[in-house]
């Protein structure tokens, strides 16, 4: 464990010192230098051969994620306790029992063979998505480093239409990355961005990954959530945000992924059509608390209400709860906003 610790931090390492010209094309392209390559192996790239072997299916899904997290991604503790909605002492107790089944069941670190791999990809893709996101509103080469693991992937297992489905959502978040902050520090919302800031060499990329997943028909989690952000570039041309067509993937995301964190973005999808009063309730009804995006998604609720009080304590919570100086700028100004007099 010790040393597949120090050989995912070391590659991390070498990955983030590459200039950026490298980092655009391994988003474009995601190849892995032909002297990292191992044909031999059905996984030629470190990095994925070892959260494969962390994703040992001994482990419980929970157990997967976070070691390999921990051990691969390189995320502390408290990061992983944040993306789980758990407390970090609690986190902390699943790494150790996590670690000391590896040894009681003498779990081999090994590449698996090529017929273990399918039952080995939900959690892999999962911890491939956690790591984006922890890139996403941090450290940018987490973000360019899961995107090139999902290509190398997608190269790897073309005929698994999630592994496609993933590898589209991440570049299209990854395409409006450079709208999301403003001058001042400052978090973008999505439909206040400036859409001459996205990439569009990534949009289409994404776009094209989209469509086709599209005509496989084969709707997944990933690929249902990249046709939601899919729609959401379509906007970039100036046309008006086509709510009622998210509302309907968010339908379907529902039902396949019934989680409180789907239900929270499609209760936002909600009040873009039927207002916050047809929202509310959906949040209301959840159980998310501590988690910073719904006390956010509630305090804007709750100000277009004019429910200024209920939404002050709101937004302190979601500032409390943001990971980056620009979600906190961005909810402090709203926040603000209600004490200054109309």
């Amino acid at each position: 464990m010790t040393t597949a610790k120090r050989r995912a931090l070391n590659h991390l390492r070498r990955e983030s010192s590459r200039n950026d010209r490298h980092a655009q094309a391994a988003l474009l392209h995601a190849t892995t230098e032909e002297s990292e390559m191992d044909e031999t192996q059905p996984l030629p790239d470190d990095r994925l051969r070892l959260i494969f072997t962390c994703c040992h299916p001994e482990l419980g899904v929970e157990a997967q994620l976070a070691l390999t997290l921990r051990l691969i991604g390189g995320l502390r503790t408290e990061d992983i306790a944040r993306a789980f909605l758990v407390p970090e002492a609690t986190m902390a107790q699943r790494l150790v029992r996590a670690k000391r089944k590896i040894s009681a069941a003498k779990i081999p670190y090994r590449v698996p063979e090529d017929r273990e791999l399918p039952e080995r990809l939900p959690p892999v893709l999962a911890v491939i998505y956690l790591i984006f996101n922890e890139g996403y509103t941090g450290s940018a080469e987490l973000s360019h480093e899961a995107i090139r693991l999902g290509g190398v992937l997608a190269q790897l297992m073309p005929d698994e239409p999630e592994v496609s489905g993933l590898l589209a959502l991440m570049l299209l978040l990854e395409a409006r990355s450079g709208a999301r902050i403003d001058a001042a520090g400052r978090m973008v919302p999505l439909d206040e961005q400036d859409r001459n800031l996205w990439d569009r060499r990534l949009l289409d990329k994404g776009l094209e990954i989209v469509r086709a997943c599209l005509r496989r028909n084969l709707p997944g989690p990933y690929q249902l959530q990249a046709a939601i952000n899919a729609v959401h570039c379509d906007a970039s041309s100036g046309a008006a945000t086509d709510w009622a067509q998210i509302l309907a993937l968010y339908d379907q995301l529902l039902a396949v992924m019934p989680t409180p964190v789907v239900a929270l973005n499609r209760a936002v999808a909600v009040a873009k059509i039927g207002g916050p009063v047809a929202a509310l309730p959906i949040l209301d009804s959840l159980e998310l608390e501590g988690y910073q995006p719904y006390h956010a998604a509630r305090a804007d609720l709750l100000r277009r209400l004019g429910r200024n009080a209920e939404a002050t304590a709101e937004y302190d919570s979601a500032i409390a709860l943001s990971t980056s100086a620009a979600q906190g700028l961005f909810l402090g100004n709203r926040r603000a906003s209600l004490e200054r007099p109309t």
